[in-house]
């Protein structure tokens, strides 16, 4: 199990990170970030991403889907930015926020180490 702080350290050291955010989206607010620029700034991605996420479960839910999200990859010309629900251990309501830097990350690898994560998390 790890903490808050661990899962942000963990989440940086992925090749490529530039950001890293864990959002609870009920509020749209970042519960702890990592990294981050004057041009990505994590509160303003966390409450963002908190209308894509509610969007995509209000979409499922109009489809009568029955499954959940897994993530969500969101690809710009720069960078990738990835999406993770929390599925376990009282993490209900929360999401993995992580930006890479395209040119210097395998996405491939980020989304293995970000579901690794994202299952030892205890929040």
């Amino acid at each position: 199990m790890a903490s808050m702080d661990i899962s942000l350290k963990e989440m940086m050291a992925i090749d490529g990170s530039i950001g890293a955010a864990i959002v609870d989206h009920g509020s749209g607010m970042a519960l702890g970030a990592l990294g981050g620029s004057k041009d990505l700034d994590l509160q303003v991605a966390a409450a963002g991403n908190t209308e894509v996420v509610k969007a995509k479960l209000r979409t499922m839910d109009s489809l009568g889907l029955n499954d959940a999200i897994e993530d969500i990859l969101i690809t710009l010309g720069g960078q990738y930015h990835i999406i993770r629900p929390v599925s376990g251990r009282g993490g209900k309501g929360l999401f993995l926020y992580l930006a890479l830097d395209r040119g210097r990350a395998n996405l491939a690898l980020a989304r293995h180490h970000l579901k690794g994560i994202e299952e030892k998390l205890e929040i």
